[in-house]
């Protein structure tokens, strides 16, 4: 392990990244990185955030990933037991943050870059490297790979007196050389005392008065995207955010973009697509905002940017999981900030084109994630209960295709609190505690789940007639029967899904008919009454198929393939089993095709067919092993 420390700005993120570079050929299995300050929130971080991430990275897919941290922890260390990798570690505080992340195989490089030394972990464990500021000539050397400039070389005093100023801060000597690029025509001898003398009486450090020349040589619209970009909810913006944050349109944000990438304010180079502003250039981008902003200029452009991606989370939301219950209004277009370029699945003129649209969608949504849980604790903050209430819609669905996240249940807790403090919407109630118990009972907090659903039962006493508030208390009589499923107690959950699918029937919702159906199928298995259990189940899966909703027509197969299986009716199961393989695996989807294979072997093994078992089982071994879980 490899601790980099020093203060920002001295280049250690860069530094970690080279050293990785040049190792690859030792560590063939890549690198891995992850920013703690990405995962912070008040301070707080949760390392099993942090580990969901890596998991991802190595491949792991979200529906196999282990609920509880120590469950976690194992599933790491087994995927990376064999592991020839490099992990960068960014901005980490603790070495308690640091010691989850360690690779299990001793054939990896951990670099853990810090601002100051980590005390606590253990003696032997790290090379520590303290960064200090570059020498007056390494500092030199820096500045003209920089800048590349004949000059530098014609009048090195000049040179010298660039470099004092940037007190041996490699970020600011980028910026100081890109400032000299842009002045092409004027002698050193010349530019570098005026730069002096305009900032001699600020009482500001070198490096500040290097920040502060580019950034008073910066259009208007680029001085304020830069004082904005401070204020972003996530500590990574797009384009698109940007966009948002500015308020003017995208050319006029594009143009603001590429002047302070010249300015060497903001780097532009990334590949992802995700921007960040450095922590030193943010410090300082937050201090001219305090003293340089106008009043207003800053609350308006939060409000702004975070509407706008509260909206853009709506939409992505119903293009990932189609149209469905929702309590909160659609916001309208934020003025000088257009949409993301998301198509709907609805307009698409075929079956897979209407697939990559929705799977598109829902990156967005585990891409924003950060941003998504910043901006709903912002909207708490400013008292904008509507928007917070809005944010949980999206993060139900981002819960569902990654489940286990903590990061989805703060913005679940934070929409019951805003909610709460509304106090005049009984829809909100409802909806907001109902997704909070279901992450609660999956965790085992089977009586916090309890008191969120009677909350919300208490609640439906306050809704109206009409069709939307009928979804809902169906909707909770759903959720009061998967807790009693998760309690055991399947006779109570029939009960419940029967009631919940009369009210469907009768506001003649035929999903929400068919999705209660498959649920009392499903429960009725668990009782053991089969017949009955096929019944509903074909009942369901043909009414998923009549409504083309595919991950339903997916659930009810399945379900249904399990049922005919403990009939005996193998060929039947076998057909079944074999279209949900087929699927799972046009989806790349392992936990699927796990379970299925699991299925399969079953199925063999009690029709005497061991061969062909023992390639199932194996099958779902070895998936499980890519996947750290065995």
């Amino acid at each position: 392990m490899l601790s980099l420390r020093g203060p920002a700005g001295l280049g250690k993120t860069e530094l970690a990244r080279l050293i990785a570079r040049t190792s690859l050929d030792r560590f063939p299995d890549g690198v891995l990185s992850v920013d703690l300050d990405d995962f912070r929130l008040d301070g707080a971080l949760d390392p099993g955030d942090v580990l969901a991430q890596l998991l991802g990275s190595l491949d792991v897919e979200p529906a196999l990933l282990e609920a509880q941290f120590k469950a976690r922890c194992r599933q790491y260390w087994n995927r990376t037991a064999q592991a020839r990798l490099v992990l960068i570690v960014d901005n980490a505080r603790y070495a308690s943050e640091v010691v989850p992340l360690l690779p299990a195989s001793g054939g990896s490089l951990v670099i853990v870059a810090s601002h100051g030394p980590l005390h606590d972990l253990e003696d032997g464990t790290a090379i520590d490297f303290p960064l200090p500021p570059l020498a007056e000539r390494a500092a030199a050397e820096l500045l003209g790979l920089i800048v590349r400039d004949q000059r530098l070389a014609e009048d090195p005093e000049a040179v010298r007196a660039l470099v004092r100023l940037c007190d041996g801060l490699p970020a600011a000597l980028h910026v100081a050389g890109r400032w000299v690029r842009a002045h092409r025509l004027r002698p050193l001898s010349r530019l570098i005392p005026e730069l002096q003398g305009e900032l001699t009486d600020k009482g500001v450090s070198g490096v500040e008065r290097v920040w502060d020349t580019a950034y008073g040589r910066l259009s208007v619209p680029a001085a304020l995207l830069y004082r904005l970009l401070a204020h972003h909810p996530g500590t990574t913006f797009t384009v698109d955010s940007a966009t948002a944050l500015l308020g003017s349109g995208q050319e006029s944000c594009e143009a603001a973009l590429e002047e302070l990438d010249r300015a060497g304010l903001l780097d532009l180079s990334p590949g992802d697509g995700r921007l960040r502003l450095p922590g030193p250039l943010r410090a300082h981008a937050l201090r001219r905002s305090r003293s340089d902003a106008e009043e207003g200029e800053v609350s308006a452009a939060r409000t702004r940017v975070l509407r706008w991606y509260v909206r853009q989370a709506q939409r992505a939301d119903r293009f990932a999981a189609g149209r469905r219950l929702v309590v909160a209004d659609t916001l309208a277009p934020v003025p000088g900030a257009p949409d993301v370029a998301l198509a709907d699945p609805e307009e698409a003129t075929d079956d897979g084109d209407r697939a990559a649209r929705a799977v598109r969608a829902a990156r967005w949504l585990h891409e924003e994630r950060h941003a998504l849980v910043a901006c709903a604790r912002a909207a708490y903050d400013l008292g904008l209960d509507a928007e917070v209430v809005a944010l949980s819609e999206p993060a139900w669905t981002y819960g569902l295709d990654h489940p286990h996240r903590s990061d989805a249940v703060q913005v679940f807790r934070l929409a019951v609190a805003a909610a709460v403090r509304h106090g005049r919407n009984a829809a909100w109630l409802v909806r907001t505690r109902c997704q909070l118990a279901r992450p609660l009972w999956e965790s085992g907090e089977l009586g916090d789940a309890a008191r969120e659903l009677a909350s919300a039962e208490a609640a439906v006493a306050l809704l109206g007639d009409d069709v939307r508030d009928r979804k809902l208390r169906a909707s909770v009589l759903e959720f009061r029967g998967m807790l009693n499923g998760a309690r055991g107690e399947w006779a109570a959950a029939v009960a419940d899904f029967a009631r919940s699918r009369d009210v469907h029937l009768a506001i003649r919702n035929p999903y929400g008919a068919m999705l209660q159906t498959y649920r009392m199928g499903e429960a009725r298995l668990k009782l053991g009454e089969l017949d009955a259990a096929r019944s509903l189940l074909e009942e369901a899966h043909a009414e998923a198929v009549t409504l083309r909703r595919e991950r339903m027509m997916r659930r009810t197969g399945f379900a249904l393939a399990d049922v005919l299986a403990r009939l005996g009716r193998t060929d039947e199961a076998r057909e079944l089993y074999e279209q949900s393989l087929e699927g799972a695996r046009e989806r790349r989807s392992d936990f699927d095709q796990a379970r299925v294979h699991d299925a399969l072997g079953r199925l063999e093994e009690a029709a005497g067919l061991g061969a062909r078992a023992a390639e199932h089982r194996a099958a779902a071994h070895d998936i499980r092993r890519r996947n750290g879980l065995a």
